[in-house]
Protein backbone atom coordinates (compact mmCIF):
# COMPACT_ATOMS: atom_id res chain seq x y z
CA UNK A 1 0.00 0.00 0.00
CA UNK A 2 1.69 2.93 -1.32
CA UNK A 3 0.24 6.85 -1.20
CA UNK A 4 0.89 9.58 -4.26
CA UNK A 5 3.79 11.90 -4.37
CA UNK A 6 3.17 14.98 -2.13
CA UNK A 7 1.65 17.58 -3.95
CA UNK A 8 -1.18 19.03 -5.62
CA UNK A 9 -3.61 15.82 -6.99
CA UNK A 10 -3.58 15.46 -10.62
CA UNK A 11 -6.42 17.83 -12.13
CA UNK A 12 -7.16 19.65 -9.25
CA UNK A 13 -9.64 21.85 -9.05
CA UNK A 14 -8.03 25.03 -7.44
CA UNK A 15 -10.95 27.69 -8.48
CA UNK A 16 -12.76 30.00 -5.90
CA UNK A 17 -9.67 29.07 -3.29
CA UNK A 18 -8.22 32.15 -1.05
CA UNK A 19 -4.78 32.69 -1.40
CA UNK A 20 -3.19 31.24 1.84
CA UNK A 21 -4.73 27.93 0.23
CA UNK A 22 -3.10 28.61 -3.21
CA UNK A 23 0.49 29.35 -1.61
CA UNK A 24 -0.07 25.89 0.47
CA UNK A 25 -0.66 24.05 -2.03
CA UNK A 26 2.70 25.47 -4.19
CA UNK A 27 4.42 24.22 -1.38
CA UNK A 28 2.98 20.67 -0.16
CA UNK A 29 5.23 18.62 -2.42
CA UNK A 30 8.49 19.90 -0.04
CA UNK A 31 7.18 21.39 3.82
CA UNK A 32 10.46 21.32 5.82
CA UNK A 33 9.30 18.88 8.62
CA UNK A 34 11.58 17.54 11.17
CA UNK A 35 9.75 14.13 10.90
CA UNK A 36 10.43 13.30 7.70
CA UNK A 37 13.92 13.05 8.41
CA UNK A 38 13.49 10.00 10.61
CA UNK A 39 13.83 6.82 8.53
CA UNK A 40 10.03 4.71 8.89
CA UNK A 41 10.59 1.25 10.33
CA UNK A 42 9.51 -1.83 8.52
CA UNK A 43 6.48 -2.16 10.68
CA UNK A 44 5.07 1.31 10.62
CA UNK A 45 1.08 1.28 10.14
CA UNK A 46 0.32 3.35 7.29
CA UNK A 47 -2.13 6.29 8.48
CA UNK A 48 -3.62 9.61 7.01
CA UNK A 49 -4.91 12.69 8.90
CA UNK A 50 -7.42 15.70 6.77
CA UNK A 51 -6.37 19.51 7.34
CA UNK A 52 -9.92 20.61 6.09
CA UNK A 53 -10.11 24.06 5.68
CA UNK A 54 -13.02 25.77 5.45
CA UNK A 55 -15.13 29.31 5.89
CA UNK A 56 -16.75 29.96 8.92
CA UNK A 57 -18.64 32.12 10.87
CA UNK A 58 -15.40 33.65 11.37
CA UNK A 59 -13.60 33.29 8.25
CA UNK A 60 -11.20 31.00 7.41
CA UNK A 61 -10.73 27.74 9.69
CA UNK A 62 -9.34 24.44 10.37
CA UNK A 63 -10.92 21.13 11.43
CA UNK A 64 -10.14 20.24 14.79
CA UNK A 65 -10.86 16.78 17.04
CA UNK A 66 -10.09 16.07 20.92
CA UNK A 67 -9.62 12.81 21.53
CA UNK A 68 -11.64 11.51 24.48
CA UNK A 69 -10.24 10.96 27.84
CA UNK A 70 -11.34 7.51 27.80
CA UNK A 71 -8.86 6.15 25.20
CA UNK A 72 -5.81 3.70 26.27
CA UNK A 73 -3.28 6.09 24.27
CA UNK A 74 -3.00 9.75 23.30
CA UNK A 75 -6.10 10.18 25.96
CA UNK A 76 -7.26 14.11 25.61
CA UNK A 77 -4.93 14.95 22.79
CA UNK A 78 -6.05 17.34 20.29
CA UNK A 79 -5.66 16.28 16.97
CA UNK A 80 -6.55 16.31 13.28
CA UNK A 81 -9.53 13.89 12.40
CA UNK A 82 -7.41 10.76 11.24
CA UNK A 83 -6.80 7.14 11.65
CA UNK A 84 -5.04 3.67 10.08
CA UNK A 85 -5.59 2.64 6.92
CA UNK A 86 -7.83 -0.01 6.49
CA UNK A 87 -7.41 -3.11 4.02
CA UNK A 88 -8.18 -2.48 0.53
CA UNK A 89 -8.88 1.14 0.93
CA UNK A 90 -8.24 3.99 -1.33
CA UNK A 91 -5.29 5.38 0.77
CA UNK A 92 -4.10 8.13 1.95
CA UNK A 93 -7.49 10.07 0.81
CA UNK A 94 -9.68 7.47 1.59
CA UNK A 95 -8.99 6.90 5.23
CA UNK A 96 -8.55 10.43 5.53
CA UNK A 97 -12.57 11.28 4.29
CA UNK A 98 -13.69 7.99 6.03
CA UNK A 99 -12.17 9.07 9.46
CA UNK A 100 -13.06 12.54 9.28
CA UNK A 101 -16.97 11.17 9.12
CA UNK A 102 -16.53 9.07 11.60
CA UNK A 103 -14.90 11.07 14.02
CA UNK A 104 -16.61 14.64 13.06
CA UNK A 105 -19.43 13.88 10.78
CA UNK A 106 -17.97 14.91 7.82
CA UNK A 107 -20.14 14.23 4.62
CA UNK A 108 -17.55 13.42 2.24
CA UNK A 109 -19.21 14.90 -0.92
CA UNK A 110 -18.60 18.58 0.44
CA UNK A 111 -14.73 18.25 0.34
CA UNK A 112 -12.67 18.96 -2.00
CA UNK A 113 -9.11 17.14 -1.61
CA UNK A 114 -6.66 19.28 -3.04
CA UNK A 115 -3.26 17.64 -2.42
CA UNK A 116 -1.29 15.23 0.19
CA UNK A 117 1.98 16.41 2.23
CA UNK A 118 5.27 14.19 2.33
CA UNK A 119 5.09 11.35 4.56
CA UNK A 120 5.75 11.56 8.40
CA UNK A 121 7.36 9.20 10.64
CA UNK A 122 6.80 8.89 14.27
CA UNK A 123 8.12 6.72 15.91
CA UNK A 124 6.49 6.37 19.55
CA UNK A 125 3.41 5.36 17.52
CA UNK A 126 5.35 3.55 14.63
CA UNK A 127 2.93 5.54 12.35
CA UNK A 128 3.45 6.66 9.18
CA UNK A 129 1.06 9.87 8.48
CA UNK A 130 -0.03 11.06 4.79
CA UNK A 131 -1.34 14.51 5.77
CA UNK A 132 -4.49 15.29 2.92
CA UNK A 133 -4.75 18.94 2.32
CA UNK A 134 -8.36 20.17 1.84
CA UNK A 135 -11.30 22.43 0.97
CA UNK A 136 -14.43 22.36 2.67
CA UNK A 137 -16.18 23.32 -0.25
CA UNK A 138 -20.21 22.76 1.65
CA UNK A 139 -19.54 22.95 4.96
CA UNK A 140 -21.91 21.19 7.39
CA UNK A 141 -22.35 21.19 11.15
CA UNK A 142 -19.95 19.08 12.77
CA UNK A 143 -20.60 16.80 15.37
CA UNK A 144 -18.87 14.35 17.76
CA UNK A 145 -18.66 10.90 15.92
CA UNK A 146 -18.07 8.05 18.34
CA UNK A 147 -18.31 9.70 21.48
CA UNK A 148 -15.71 6.85 23.02
CA UNK A 149 -13.15 7.73 20.61
CA UNK A 150 -13.79 11.74 20.36
CA UNK A 151 -14.48 13.97 23.05
CA UNK A 152 -15.11 17.11 21.07
CA UNK A 153 -14.99 18.47 17.21
CA UNK A 154 -13.86 22.70 16.56
CA UNK A 155 -13.61 24.53 13.74
CA UNK A 156 -10.83 26.77 14.90
CA UNK A 157 -10.07 30.16 13.37
CA UNK A 158 -7.21 30.66 11.37
CA UNK A 159 -6.74 33.90 13.13
CA UNK A 160 -7.01 32.16 16.81
CA UNK A 161 -3.82 30.41 15.75
CA UNK A 162 -1.96 32.63 14.48
CA UNK A 163 -3.10 35.08 17.35
CA UNK A 164 0.68 35.75 18.65
CA UNK A 165 -1.14 35.62 22.19
CA UNK A 166 -2.35 31.92 21.60
CA UNK A 167 1.36 30.83 20.63
CA UNK A 168 3.73 29.46 23.04
CA UNK A 169 5.94 26.17 23.36
CA UNK A 170 5.33 23.31 25.89
CA UNK A 171 8.07 21.43 27.58
CA UNK A 172 7.17 17.62 28.01
CA UNK A 173 8.41 15.84 31.27
CA UNK A 174 10.34 13.62 28.91
CA UNK A 175 12.12 16.44 27.67
CA UNK A 176 10.20 17.45 24.07
CA UNK A 177 10.38 21.00 23.60
CA UNK A 178 7.74 21.91 21.01
CA UNK A 179 5.05 24.74 19.30
CA UNK A 180 1.60 24.99 20.76
CA UNK A 181 -1.24 26.61 20.57
CA UNK A 182 -3.95 27.61 23.03
CA UNK A 183 -7.35 27.79 21.21
CA UNK A 184 -10.97 26.60 21.72
CA UNK A 185 -10.00 25.83 25.13
CA UNK A 186 -7.38 23.44 24.24
CA UNK A 187 -3.78 23.03 23.94
CA UNK A 188 -2.93 21.86 20.50
CA UNK A 189 0.72 20.36 21.13
CA UNK A 190 3.05 17.56 19.72
CA UNK A 191 2.58 16.24 15.97
CA UNK A 192 -1.05 18.20 15.16
CA UNK A 193 0.63 21.37 16.96
CA UNK A 194 4.25 21.11 14.73
CA UNK A 195 2.32 20.01 11.57
CA UNK A 196 0.30 22.96 12.21
CA UNK A 197 3.37 25.15 12.43
CA UNK A 198 4.46 24.17 9.18
CA UNK A 199 1.23 24.63 7.48
CA UNK A 200 0.20 27.51 8.52
CA UNK A 201 4.09 29.15 7.53
CA UNK A 202 3.63 27.66 3.91
CA UNK A 203 0.43 29.17 3.40
CA UNK A 204 2.08 32.65 4.88
CA UNK A 205 -0.09 32.89 7.37
CA UNK A 206 2.67 32.67 10.21
CA UNK A 207 2.96 36.44 12.34
CA UNK A 208 5.73 36.74 14.87
CA UNK A 209 5.54 35.17 18.35
CA UNK A 210 7.45 34.61 21.15
CA UNK A 211 9.06 31.14 20.90
CA UNK A 212 10.89 32.03 24.49
CA UNK A 213 7.57 31.49 26.30
CA UNK A 214 8.25 27.97 27.30
CA UNK A 215 5.64 26.18 29.35
CA UNK A 216 5.37 22.92 31.37
CA UNK A 217 3.00 20.77 29.59
CA UNK A 218 1.48 19.64 32.83
CA UNK A 219 0.46 23.19 33.93
CA UNK A 220 -0.86 24.16 30.55
CA UNK A 221 -4.47 22.65 31.18
CA UNK A 222 -3.69 19.67 28.78
CA UNK A 223 -5.30 16.47 29.82
CA UNK A 224 -2.34 13.84 30.84
CA UNK A 225 -1.30 12.14 27.58
CA UNK A 226 1.46 9.98 26.23
CA UNK A 227 4.77 11.51 24.80
CA UNK A 228 4.31 13.52 20.75
CA UNK A 229 3.80 10.99 18.75
CA UNK A 230 -0.09 10.61 18.56
CA UNK A 231 -2.03 10.41 15.65
CA UNK A 232 -3.46 10.42 16.81
CA UNK A 233 -16.18 27.19 31.21
CA UNK A 234 -19.62 26.43 31.35
CA UNK A 235 -21.55 29.17 30.23
CA UNK A 236 -22.58 31.03 27.14
CA UNK A 237 -20.09 30.92 24.96
CA UNK A 238 -18.01 33.75 24.25
CA UNK A 239 -18.39 35.59 21.15
CA UNK A 240 -15.16 35.25 19.60
CA UNK A 241 -15.10 31.19 20.66
CA UNK A 242 -14.89 28.82 17.71
CA UNK A 243 -17.18 26.64 16.44
CA UNK A 244 -17.23 23.67 19.08
CA UNK A 245 -19.24 20.68 19.64
CA UNK A 246 -18.94 18.44 22.88
CA UNK A 247 -19.46 14.97 22.71
CA UNK A 248 -21.73 14.94 26.30
CA UNK A 249 -25.26 15.59 25.53
CA UNK A 250 -25.64 19.00 27.83
CA UNK A 251 -22.34 19.54 28.47
CA UNK A 252 -20.74 23.14 29.01
CA UNK A 253 -20.18 24.82 26.54
CA UNK A 254 -15.97 24.88 25.03
CA UNK A 255 -14.31 28.47 25.78
CA UNK A 256 -10.85 29.78 24.09
CA UNK A 257 -7.90 29.83 26.30
CA UNK A 258 -8.07 33.20 27.55
CA UNK A 259 -5.37 35.88 26.15
CA UNK A 260 -2.12 36.38 28.51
Amino acid sequence: MTGPLPGPLPGVDTGGLPGYLRRLLAASADLPLRHRLQPATGTARRSAVLILFGEGPRGADVLLIEKSARLRTHAGQPAFPGGGADPGEDYPVGTALREAQEEAGVDPAGVRVLATLPELFLGPSDNLVVPVVAWWDDPADVEVGDPREVARVARVPLADLTDPANRFRVRHPVGYVGPAFGVAGMVVWGFTAALLDAVLDAAGLTRPWDARDVRPLEVTGTRPAAAPGSLGEGGTEDAAAPTVVDGASGGPAARTVPRR
